[in-house]
């Protein structure tokens, strides 16, 4: 949520409405958002259908509440999902034909944050013109007639989503884990059944991590963004690897028979190579954004695949796919897009796209990553009053450009504010790592001077 635009407030980011629960996203704004996306999401539908799924934040049963509340005033009518990980939302609102998917998650930001998003008719984020049109709506004045008597909408417990996600997912592929140890970490999130079981059914020995959510542990110290328990029971059992959710499910990282991490470039070097090789690469090509490292670049250049880049978020990386007709792209986080088989990232189609190509060839984990050699590369993240000013800063844009000139051909610095909370993110890659540490920390200190 942010500045106004177009004369209302600006709610949605690069991945729906997120905030403060009850403090930023309130019940109340839940429930405009609910109404409003009958009005823009529905079309000439009379009675409307909408699927509603949520991750295990304390948060999510009360704008659930909100939501649903904002859906039937509008004469809408709403399947509870319960929890169930986002692209599981997204699959279900394209094959059960409803009008459109809501999901209540902040994905792998902390617990006190919640968030909301939506997904059309056809399983694909919304795009900019149809936010922009519900953040307009949200601002005004209702002046549409209220639906009474048996036009108001009604909500009810969807039945077998989670099942319909599991065939779903044994869809994409079945590689044979029988007796294999795998390690899978669900952060305390929303895969926190659908992971284990999915992965017993190919067979796997498994052994869960964070599975006990119990409405503030989400994130804590686990999933995607904090894998070292992880790497340590991977070592400690002897497995095969380890699988890393976030809180919603749409992102994955891997840990190899070392106890090292596999991110989303190595995932994705790993796949776009099997891909080539079967002959299923669109275009021969994968799309990346502005994050993702140099050594990633590198390696693919080595096995003749294009890569386009991207700005940093999803939905660009998605808009790159359709707009030049690839199948694989996504970003250094693990938010990895699979498009034969997917509207959006899904960590667990992922994870069965990674297994698939662990057994197949015959290698190991960590053989297989390394194909992509990192460069070294500092992120450094500052907590700023206004993110989107940086641009406006004379002095930081001075040592940004003095930076660019010593690195040179050998690295590169990004700032860039997230797209989901008050951050601005200090990127540095180098050949040399010292000078890369030096930069990011030197910038990163003038950020917090200016803006912090």
């Amino acid at each position: 949520m942010g500045s106004e635009k177009g004369g209302w407030p600006r709610l949605f980011g690069t991945d729906g409405v997120r905030g403060e629960a009850n403090v930023e996203l309130t019940p109340e704004l839940a429930m405009r958002l609910g109404w409003a996306a009958v009005m823009v999401l529905a079309g000439e539908n009379p009675r409307p259908r909408l699927l509603l799924g949520k991750d295990t934040r304390l948060s999510g049963d009360m704008l659930e509440g909100a939501l649903v509340a904002g859906i039937c005033s509008a004469g809408g009518d709403v399947e509870l999902l319960g929890v169930i990980p986002t692209p599981a939302v997204a699959h279900l609102t394209r094959t059960r034909k409803v009008d459109a998917g809501v999901v209540i998650s902040a994905s792998h930001n902390p617990a006190r944050d919640n968030g909301i998003k939506f997904f059309h008719r056809d399983g694909y984020k919304l795009p900019d013109a149809l936010e922009r049109e519900m953040e307009r709506l949200v601002a005004g004045v209702e002046t549409q007639a209220k639906p009474r008597g048996d036009q108001v909408g009604c909500c009810r417990p969807a039945v077998g989503a989670e099942e319909e996600y599991l065939e779903h997912l044994l869809s994409v592929a079945q590689p044979d884990l029988s007796g294999i140890k795998v390690v899978v970490d669900c952060a305390h999130g929303a895969s926190y059944r659908v992971a284990p079981e999915l992965l017993r059914r190919l067979g796997a020995r498994v052994i869960p991590l964070h599975v006990e959510p119990d409405g503030l542990n989400i994130n804590r110290e686990c999933g995607s963004t904090h894998c070292k328990a992880l790497q340590r029971k991977v070592v400690e059992e002897g497995a095969l690897l380890g699988l890393a959710f976030d809180g919603d499910a749409d992102r994955l990282i891997a840990v190899d028979e070392e106890g090292k991490l596999a991110d989303g470039d190595h995932i994705m070097a790993i796949c776009a190579v099997r891909m080539k090789e079967e002959g299923t690469l669109r275009e021969n090509s994968v799309v990346a954004t502005v994050m993702s490292n140099l050594g990633f670049h590198l390696a693919m250049r080595r096995e003749g695949i294009r890569v386009h880049q991207t700005a940093v978020g999803d939905r660009y990386v998605l808009e790159k796919m359709l707009e030049g007709g690839f199948n694989l792209g996504g970003e250094q986080s693990g938010h990895i897009i699979f498009l034969d088989h997917s509207t959006t990232g899904d960590g667990l189609v992922t994870a069965i796209k990674l297994l698939e190509a662990v057994r197949e060839s015959g290698e190991k984990l960590s053989s297989l990553s390394k194909l992509v050699v990192k460069v070294p590369q500092l992120l450094v993240n500052v907590r700023v009053r206004d993110k989107e000013s940086w641009s406006e800063r004379k002095t930081l844009l001075s040592a940004l450009r003095a930076w660019e000139e010593r690195l040179g051909d050998r690295g590169r610095v990004l700032l860039r504010p997230s797209g989901t909370e008050p951050v601005l993110r200090v990127m540095v890659e180098a050949v040399d790592g010292e000078l890369a540490e030096r930069a990011a920390r030197e910038l990163a200190a003038l950020v917090e001077r200016e803006m912090g």
